[in-house]
């Protein structure tokens, strides 16, 4: 049902001496309600088995197929909080240019973007868009010139084009500190009343944001001296924020994005995610780049170009420090990716000491279901492999790797009966969360024990089946989970 007592989308209030306005369109969002047919209102796509196949991700990273079989003017569901449905905005409201880059895109995924924005955005606010062929083969802008705002960032899934908020919906961007791109919960002291007003963010996604001209290119625009992609969205985020500017993300905006299944295109030789990364710490991070550099201390010896003008264009502009940026804008990250880890409770072999196999990640990626397999340190090089080796850490997650080589991957229970299987660490806990119990051992180290079942095959053991112990000695010692012990624990012990 649409609010039509408000009219058609032109009610007035005054607030705070701004005159506001509700600038929802009820005549498209009713006949947008009406729209049926294959992958509306978000809905995925219905494949057929022949519709996997994989010549239709081959140019894109993403399902064409889906893509060309689906309407450009694609009905959405609704998906933000719902006092967003009320809110109104500044009847004088800047206008907007708004720029596409792309590089070998997909044409109806790229066409269905721009009707998009045509469709759901007030004329008068469109200023321009500009498409930009990269070589293929809002209201709080509006009080505060100096605000960068950015949208959520829904997915759109690669296969079915099926439409859903990310987990979590409404967080707060962050990074550890390799600089990987973070998603953390806004703490308490940032949650408001109403949780679809726009909050702090410190590190914007990257690629999305509304941003006054004027500001922007005070600012320097995008650092020249950064190569095709990546480490733009931290560049941009600490130079706002430590350069006088702040910004926010704002639940009611949102964005569909297409997460590909793969990179179809080749970045040119000779560029560098790594050196972009290392050109931001070298400019920004001040003393703090020396956190990343412990984690890629093959960094250190990369070459960052000519740094000159970038450190000069942050003394001009009076920028903070970065030690003032941990403190008044990232302080909760720490929380979550602390600069300087606890050591881990355990890390060592997964042994069943019954039927004397391990856990073997076997190079696996997200989804894949742990497997138990013949120990590689009884053979005969008596040595650990490293896809037999598993960190329990501080956030009390297990991960393959050693302490200071861990893979970004965790061990994922659904549930307590569901087979364990590796995905994308999220820092969140949930299917992520492991425990152990103190007990005495004869031996002062660190062991974990799966009990054991009654099978002839080598899968790994359900979620519940795990029982995880240590003695003592956390994290000083090079201890091990799996030295074999004389007896299972018992469920109850």
């Amino acid at each position: 049902t649409f609010p039509l007592g408000l009219g058609d989308g032109q009610f007035y209030a005054w607030t705070d001496g701004l005159r506001r306005k509700d600038w929802h369109d009820y005549g498209s969002m009713q006949k947008e309600a009406m729209r049926s047919g294959k992958g509306e209102h978000g809905k995925p796509y219905p494949l057929t088995e022949e519709d996997h196949d994989d010549s239709a991700y081959r140019e894109n990273g993403f399902n064409i197929f889906v893509s060309n079989n689906i309407a450009l003017e694609r009905s959405l569901p609704d998906i933000r909080h719902a006092n967003c449905k009320h809110k109104m905005y500044l009847e004088r409201l800047p206008n907007t240019s708004i720029i596409i880059p792309f590089h070998n895109e997909g044409w109806t995924s790229l066409l269905r973007t721009i009707h998009s924005i045509i469709n759901r955005t007030p004329e008068s606010l469109i200023a321009e868009i500009i498409l930009v062929d990269d070589f293929s083969d809002r209201d709080q802008i509006a009080l505060n010139h100096k605000t960068i705002v950015c949208p959520m960032i829904d997915v759109i899934d690669h296969n079915h084009f099926g439409y859903e908020a990310q987990a979590g919906d409404a967080m707060r961007g962050a990074f550890d500190w390799e600089m990987y791109y973070k998603r953390i919960p806004i703490p308490p002291e940032l949650q408001r009343a109403d949780p679809s007003d726009p909050f702090e963010s410190p590190v914007m996604a990257g690629g999305l944001f509304a941003v006054d001209r004027k500001w922007f290119w005070e600012l320097g625009g995008y650092d020249p001296g950064l190569e095709i992609w990546g480490g733009e969205q931290y560049e941009i985020s600490f130079k706002v924020w430590m350069c006088g500017g702040e910004m926010f993300d704002v639940p009611c905006s949102r964005v569909g994005h297409i997460y590909r299944k793969y990179v179809p295109y080749k970045v040119p030789s000779g560029t560098s995610l790594a050196r972009n990364l290392k050109r931001v710490a070298e400019t920004w991070m001040d003393e703090f780049a020396e956190y990343i550099y412990q984690r890629r201390p093959e960094y250190r010896h990369l070459s960052t170009g000519d740094l000159s003008a970038q450190k000069e264009l942050r003394r001009q502009l009076k920028c903070k420090d970065f030690r003032w940026f941990m403190a008044a804008v990232a302080w909760d990250v720490p929380r979550h990716y602390p600069p300087v880890e606890p050591p881990p409770a355990a890390w060592g072999e997964l042994r069943n000491v019954a039927a004397n196999l391990c856990v073997d990640s076997k190079h696996g990626a997200t989804g894949t279901e742990l497997r138990l397999d013949v120990c590689v340190k009884d053979g005969s090089e008596r040595t650990w492999s490293h896809e037999q080796l598993f960190t329990f850490g501080w956030r009390e997650d297990i991960r393959p790797g050693e302490p200071l080589h861990t893979r970004k991957f965790c061990f994922d229970a659904v549930s307590h009966s569901s087979p364990v299987t590796l995905y994308d660490c999220h820092g969140m806990k949930g299917n992520q969360l492991w425990g152990h119990r103190k007990v005495h051992w004869r031996r002062r180290c660190q062991k974990i024990l799966i009990r054991n079942l009654d099978r002839k095959d080598k899968s790994m053991p359900k979620a519940e089946e795990f029982v995880i112990k240590d003695e003592g000695g956390v994290g000083g010692t090079s201890g091990y989970f799996g030295e074999i012990a004389s007896e299972l624990a018992s469920p109850d012990d």
